[in-house]
């Protein structure tokens, strides 16, 4: 399912991503306008903070509009557990490496990104660093 909702300078749609344990995250893309891309070979996906502690992609909503403002493709999503994704949140966060994974995997496949910028914000920012350690076109903050 995607739903479109137009801002002034960017478009932001919602689209569910099966993870490879067939876990359904809901995700939202902020694209820029078409000719203000900055660099349409990057892509920058955002990991909100430990959903057990109330991490959610809303809390990373300000940041990714001002990455599609200022010309890059931003996502964030629900992570297991979350709001309208399924699945159940595990003690570990290796399920949520898992959910990683698969938004990376789906944006690189469906926008045709080879680069990708994780953001991780609290715990975001562990799950996006196991994650690097396994590829080589991928840079995380």
């Amino acid at each position: 399912m995607v739903v479109g909702v137009m801002s002034e300078n960017y478009t932001l749609e919602s689209f569910t991503v099966e993870g490879s344990d067939g876990v359904k995250l809901r995700t939202r893309v902020f694209k820029p306008d078409a000719g203000t891309e900055a660099d349409g070979k990057l892509g920058i996906v955002l990991v909100h903070p430990y959903s057990i502690l109330g991490g959610c992609q809303g809390l990373l909503k300000g940041i990714a509009s001002g990455l599609a403002l200022n010309g890059y493709t931003a996502v964030t999503f629900d992570m297991r557990g979350v709001g309208k994704s399924t699945g159940r949140a595990s003690l570990t966060g290796f399920s949520e490496v898992k959910d990683v994974v698969a938004v990376c995997n789906w944006l690189s496949n469906t926008f045709s990104v080879p680069r990708i910028l994780l953001l991780g914000s609290s715990a975001g920012i562990l799950h996006s660093q196991i994650y690097h350690f396994s590829c080589l076109n991928l840079f995380t903050v």
